[in-house]
């Protein structure tokens, strides 16, 4: 078990990015503004992808710079990787207002 590092960026964010690869069971120090703390990630995720910091249920926004960036395709728990497998994009579509 290793202990690696994430970055909040806006204190509103309930995902960070991981600053490293992350493997199952990685204790990870969460940095910056709004929650800092220690969360364990609960399935490997790669360097620069995001990780949940709170559960977040199916329909929910995904926060990410204080905004919102897509809605959970499905239920998101703490610790688990965040990327387009559970997550949709609500930028640039076009049938979606921004």
């Amino acid at each position: 078990m290793n202990t690696r590092r994430a970055m909040i960026v806006h204190e509103k964010d309930n995902v960070a990015t991981t600053l490293s690869d992350l493997v199952v069971g990685d204790r990870v120090t969460l940095m910056g503004p709004g929650k800092p703390g220690v969360i364990t990630a609960n399935q490997p995720i790669p360097f620069g992808h995001k990780i949940a910091l709170i559960a977040i249920e199916k329909d929910e926004a995904i926060v990410k710079y204080g905004e919102i960036i897509g809605r959970a395709t499905q239920r998101i728990t703490l610790g688990k990787h965040v990327h387009i497998h559970n997550v949709e994009s609500l930028r640039g579509r076009g049938d979606v207002p921004e």
